[in-house]
């Protein structure tokens, strides 16, 4: 069906994002899975071509583009180039929304020049070792020391930490509080050059092997107060505020995935014989193909709308959930049923479909697991 979320203007830059893609990124992208994450450079092209920090505004050399809808056809051409880059997406989509909404001037005229060019890129760092889901439990400690944090404490599952030069830490500055487990929670900016802040292991993945995804630790890193974002103490409140634009990232990238899978598996039965015939001539491949055409049809639908919604300022947390719920649990049925048609191809890595079956299993682990989306979803029914 004909989408109606993208108007000129998108599609000229859609342009610019797929040519560059293939051009700089699609032959070296093995070198970089091997390698374990993007070089650094690439992040400055990025930036120098205007695809991070498209939400800057332009007084600080970003695009000053307010829709999100931009980040989507970002997302949606890493799909379709079938690359795991999840930098990119934490980086525009997660990060920087709290520093444009939390960072008072000043932090904003030092940040946000280099989160646009690509010089300072970011990171976030909420997950530690012993709490995935329940931030509340977050056991990092920042004291405070006069006009400095003394931070300690470990982060692990932190995409982009390789490459970070700026990385969001969720951390306690009060005493936990079992009536309140949420509140004492801040979000400093810690400089990843710092004294006594270390990057990990690059962890190794069963899929988006070019997505850097580290652990970190504290130890006694000395954080200026001023490095402070918004005010202490209102970290969870402004987690959750940006949860709903985080999972519709995450959905779009997956729907985007699905339709990619269905591409290409199209384009494989048509040429694949069987038997002396194409597969594609076989009734049960027809029959599974329509049954995920339908599928990436109605997950598009549910993304756009979406899209509009949160670019109106109305998507709930609730709505962000089911998105995200149905998208990541439909790149997951799609793209098996995908790979089941290439048969043993499916499972050597030189074939795509290979590739986008490993790194379609987080999707419905990050960004809030399938199982707390039901939960979410459930309590809007009032159960």
């Amino acid at each position: 069906m004909r989408r109606t979320v993208f108007d000129h203007d998108h599609e000229t830059f859609r342009s610019t994002v797929r040519d560059l893609l293939a051009r700089e990124v699609v032959p070296v992208f093995p070198e970089w899975e091997k390698a374990g994450a993007a070089p650094r450079d690439f992040y400055r092209l990025l930036g120098k071509v205007g695809i991070l920090g498209m939400q800057v505004p332009e007084e600080y050399g970003g695009g000053g583009r307010r829709s999100f809808t931009f980040n989507a056809v970002v997302n949606e051409e890493l799909a379709h180039a079938k690359l795991g880059l999840g930098p990119i997406r934490v980086h525009n989509d997660i990060v920087l929304p709290y520093l444009l909404r939390y960072a008072d001037d000043e932090q904003k005229r030092r940040w946000l020049p280099g989160v646009a060019s690509g010089e300072s890129m970011t990171a976030i760092a909420m997950t530690e070792p012993g709490t995935g889901s329940d931030l509340a439990g977050i056991t990092t400690t920042a004291v405070r020391d006069g006009d400095r944090y003394i931070l300690n404490g470990a982060k692990t599952f932190i995409t982009g930490a390789v490459n970070a030069d700026l990385v969001l830490v969720v951390a306690r500055t009060a005493p936990l509080r079992q009536d309140d487990r949420r509140a004492g929670l801040s979000i400093l900016v810690v400089e990843t050059a710092a004294e006594g802040f270390t990057v990990g292991r690059n962890l190794e993945k069963i899929g988006l092997k070019a997505q850097d995804t580290a652990e970190l630790a504290f130890a006694d890193v000395v954080v200026p107060a001023g490095n402070l974002l918004g005010e202490e103490g209102r970290a969870f409140e402004y987690l959750r505020g940006n949860l709903a634009q985080e999972r519709l990232s995450i959905a779009v990238n997956a729907q985007a995935a699905a339709a990619t899978a269905l591409e290409l598996t199209v384009g494989y039965v048509k040429e694949r014989d069987v038997f002396g015939e194409p597969l594609s001539g076989f009734q049960n491949t027809k029959f599974v193909l329509a049954e995920c055409a339908t599928d990436v049809e109605a997950g598009q639908t549910l993304v756009d709308r979406a899209l509009v919604e949160h670019d109106a300022g109305g998507l709930s947390a609730a709505d962000a959930a089911k998105v995200k719920l149905f998208c990541t649990e439909l790149q997951s049925r799609v793209v098996d049923k995908c790979l089941q048609l290439h048969g043993g191809y499916g499972y050597v890595l030189e074939y795509p479909i290979a590739r986008l079956y490993a790194d379609a299993r987080v999707t419905r682990i990050y960004g809030g697991t399938s199982e707390v989306m039901k939960s979410i979803i459930a309590k809007s029914l009032a159960l």
